[in-house]
């Protein structure tokens, strides 16, 4: 019998248990587009399964793909080490992180449209406010966000800011968006999941009257992306 390859969908986890659950809500997702797929949610802290038990359970190859949309240190030092330390490294591939993908900049403008938000709104303001990386290169792939999400509408302005950095801070940032025209200003949060993070910026947000959308979430996008990394991987495997 051919055991098929695992996709273990490997988010960093959280004490907040909505960040949990959003997972498992993701792999749910990836598993009804494509049933006969095995897969399994692990995380690399504070909630379990943890990622080394995951593989270790895995009946043959698996691929370990983040739930994760910078590609910083979890996606470069923390999982690899994690894979490293299982007893079958030799059969697991890591798949690429989420990105900044098309598909889930669809889903943040769906998110902002869903906020109040419109296309044609010329006084909008949107603010991509992401949780930032000590990385560099990975801050700046998320600062693409905001031009990108803004392509075809009329909004007054886009910045970007990250909710773990003072410069720029939040309120600078809407303070600009505004200095740049927009009457009114609307958050767009480059989360997958709500979390503590997620919920200083809506504390924010409800203290400024600025609006805020919700997160990513677990659209069908989002495991429509998860999937083609998963994709991706199995076949450079295969190729190799």
């Amino acid at each position: 019998m051919t055991v098929r390859t695992t996709l273990v969908l490997t988010a960093h986890g959280s004490a907040d248990p909505r960040s949990a659950a959003n997972a498992r809500a993701v792999a749910n997702q990836v598993a009804r587009v494509r049933p006969r797929l095995d897969v399994r949610v692990a995380f690399c802290e504070h909630n379990s399964p943890g990622l080394v038990e995951v593989l270790n359970a895995c009946p043959g190859d698996a691929v370990v793909t983040p739930l994760l949309l910078a590609d910083a240190y979890h996606a470069r030092v923390d999982i690899p080490a994690q894979i490293a330390g299982c007893g079958l490294a030799d059969r697991v591939r890591q798949a690429g992180v989420l990105g900044e993908d098309d598909r889930l900049i669809s889903v943040a403008r769906q998110r902002v449209m869903q906020s109040g938000g419109s296309r044609v709104d010329d006084t909008l303001g949107v603010l991509v406010v992401a949780i930032g990386s000590s990385n560099a290169a990975a801050n700046a792939r998320t600062a693409e966000v905001a031009p990108r999400l803004a392509a075809g509408t009329r909004w007054a302005a886009v910045a970007t800011a990250f909710a773990t950095h003072r410069e720029p801070s939040l309120a600078e940032s809407v303070h600009r968006l505004r200095d740049q025209g927009a009457r009114r200003v609307v958050i767009a949060p480059w989360f997958l999941a709500p979390g503590r993070i997620p919920d200083r910026v809506q504390r924010f947000a409800a203290e400024t009257g600025v609006a805020m959308a919700a997160p990513l979430g677990a659209h069908p996008l989002v495991a429509q992306t998860v999937l083609d990394r998963f994709d991706h991987a199995t076949a450079r495997r295969a190729a190799a």
